[in-house]
């Protein structure tokens, strides 16, 4: 049996000391003063037992991670259809990018890339009666914790700064891919991405995707196909340009946002979160990478 404290413990210890942080993502100036010394690892088992180090129950900005979120959401509600306005494939492009949204006429790639998450904040904004308010109702259920919630001033600086996010929302509309009025879609997607958790609070959500579609509580909200099918887009679009970097030294299912936070998992074994806000020249935390590299490596647990 596996002593995950050991593990987490030896981690914390070689990463922590490198002296090679990453740069936190000043372009959303609400992040930009985070300390970038902040480094934490939490670890749920399939058991339910806990393991953490270091800075792991310290709020921070979810970001991208969301998208998960919001897509185990959707899928509940619409099921399949929603294959009919959103792709599957990898992009192979940096998370903003739009060349490829116009070059494949409003289908946006997969549903972890902004223009993917765009299409699926659509969808729930069209389902719901009050979007906002019911996604953080869902999370705050499938992670039995009520004190999660928005950081409301990190969704401000985001509207304030998101003019990518404006022009990916305004060719889906020219497309006919988003139903709802641009600004009224674009509030919700920049309030999901302003959910704060800390790595205790994110493991413990996304123990969801290791339980085949169960939370915590054993309460069902995926069928086992669809948390299969979320799992595979983790691993295969979960960090954009990076993904295949991920799949390569980890070899777990995962998802990476811009607050410096991962969230890793093993179907039937473990889910993981680290949080560190440096981030490497994808994006992505460069601390947690090199941390779950270490983590699968040492215990040779992945999907391969």
């Amino acid at each position: 049996m596996i002593d995950f404290q050991t593990v987490l413990d030896t981690i914390h210890q070689e990463i922590g000391s490198r002296k090679e942080w990453g740069n936190v993502a000043a372009y959303i100036p609400e992040l930009a003063d985070i300390d970038n010394n902040k480094f934490g690892i939490h670890l749920i088992d399939f058991n339910r037992k806990n393991y953490s180090i270091g800075d792991s129950n310290e709020s921070f900005s979810i970001q991208s991670i969301s998208k998960v979120l919001t897509l185990a959401m959707a899928l509940g509600l619409v099921g399949e259809d929603l294959w009919r306005r959103v792709d599957v494939e990898p992009s192979g492009d940096p998370f903003n990018h739009l060349s490829l949204l116009e070059q494949e006429n409003g289908i946006p790639r997969n549903p972890l890339i902004n223009a993917g998450a765009l299409v699926v904040a659509d969808v729930l904004v069209s389902r719901l009666k009050n979007p906002k308010e019911e996604f953080l109702a869902f999370i705050r259920k499938i992670s039995n914790d009520p004190s999660i919630k928005y950081d409301e001033q990190v969704a401000l600086s985001e509207k304030n700064t998101g003019f990518r996010n404006y022009a990916a929302a305004n060719l889906l509309k020219s497309y006919g891919n988003l139903s709802n009025d641009v600004d009224v879609v674009l509030d919700f997607y920049f309030h999901q991405c302003s959910i704060a958790m800390n790595c205790a609070q994110l493991a413990k959500t996304f123990f969801l995707f290791i339980n085949r579609g169960n939370c915590m509580q054993e309460q069902t909200y995926l069928n086992v196909n669809q948390a299969k099918r979320i799992n595979a887009l983790m691993l295969t679009c979960g960090f954009y340009d990076e993904a295949g970097e991920f799949a390569f030294e980890v070899g777990l299912p995962g998802k990476s946002g811009v607050g410096g936070g991962i969230v890793a998992l093993l179907p039937n074994e473990f889910c993981v979160a680290t949080w560190s806000p440096g981030l490497n020249k994808k994006g992505n935390s460069k601390l947690g990478m090199e941390a779950l590299e270490k983590l699968t490596s040492d215990t040779d647990l992945s999907i391969f």
